[in-house]
């Protein structure tokens, strides 16, 4: 039987513990790789990674369902459709409201649409069709209120209370800007070709997309969409895009542009995702003959 010297013996010890604290490192290097995200990751990203082409589809990654409100259940409006995700995870959720004179079906297409990539939304019927713009953001916020106390279990299950959004059409979206002043807890607001007397919203500090039409003679860009968005904050991440060639209501049939830059913004300010930053700043070419007319933003955000 060989005899191992002192000297060797300490070697061969020695060898033994660095292999012992080696595979020890490495053990607790993938426990915590295990137990841990990565640093970088964002709990409320959703989706696959996008592109222009997925954006500008008629429908996202999402399977939708939908779910009626009934006149007689709504509290403070009239009643309206949530469309949500299938999968079940919880997501932003984003309230919508149709203009002068409008129904719910008139903007059901962006209520599908927005859902489709990872939203809870409901578009509303008002009250009465001829509500103004101020009882229009009452109903807003009353529309989410509903859909985090009173929707099914299975729409409440899927929204993150502390991430809401409005959108409006019209006096719809002269609501949209009015309720955006009142509750600065909001995540984003869509004014889309947006009506309303009071020209000054310089106290609003929710990040906000403008939408207005060249061709508008309702809510003229003049006299509403332009003055609107000068006066909102520099210090807000804000944004205005003109669609070119469109008239008052190019929110009210299924539009490329107005549905690629309203998910944008709601996935980069509702879900904090960051991915769609680069859809947005610099944002669509002026002078795209059909399709946008002008757009300005305080970049970067």
């Amino acid at each position: 039987m060989a005899v191992m010297t002192p000297r060797r013996e300490r070697s061969s010890l020695l060898s033994r513990a660095l292999q012992v604290t080696a595979a020890a490192a490495t053990a607790l290097v993938t426990a915590v790789s295990l137990a841990a995200p990565a640093h970088a990751a964002n709990p409320y990203e959703r989706g696959p990674n996008p592109t222009d082409a997925l954006l500008e589809a008629r429908s996202g990654p999402f399977s939708v369902s939908e779910e009626n409100v009934s006149r007689l259940s709504a509290s403070g409006f009239g009643g309206g459709t949530i469309y949500y995700p299938r999968e079940n995870n919880t997501y932003g959720a984003v309230a919508i409201s149709p203009g002068y004179t409008g129904t719910q079906a008139s903007v059901a297409w962006l209520g599908k649409r927005i859902a489709s990539h990872g939203f809870v939304v409901i578009t509303i019927d008002t009250i009465t069709t001829l509500d103004q713009p101020d009882s229009r953001a009452e109903q807003l916020n009353a529309a989410l209120n509903h859909m985090i106390n009173r929707a099914s279990s299975t729409v409440r299950s899927r929204i993150d209370s502390s991430r809401l959004a409005v959108m409006g059409h019209s006096m719809g979206g002269g609501g949209s800007l009015r309720l955006a002043s009142q509750r600065p807890d909001l995540k984003a607001a869509i004014p889309l070709t947006p009506w309303h007397l009071n020209k000054n919203w310089s106290s609003v500090r929710v990040p906000t997309l403008i939408i207005g039409a060249d061709l508008d003679t309702i809510a003229p860009v003049l006299t509403h969409a332009r003055p609107f968005y000068n006066s909102l904050p520099t210090s807000i991440s804000k944004a205005y895009l003109e669609l070119d060639g469109a008239t008052h209501f190019a929110p009210n049939i299924p539009n490329k542009i107005i549905g690629k830059y309203s998910v944008a913004w709601l996935k980069r300010f509702v879900d904090n995702d960051t991915r769609y930053t680069q859809f947005l700043c610099p944002g669509p070419r002026d002078g795209l003959f059909g399709e946008v007319e002008e757009y300005r933003s305080t970049c970067p955000f």
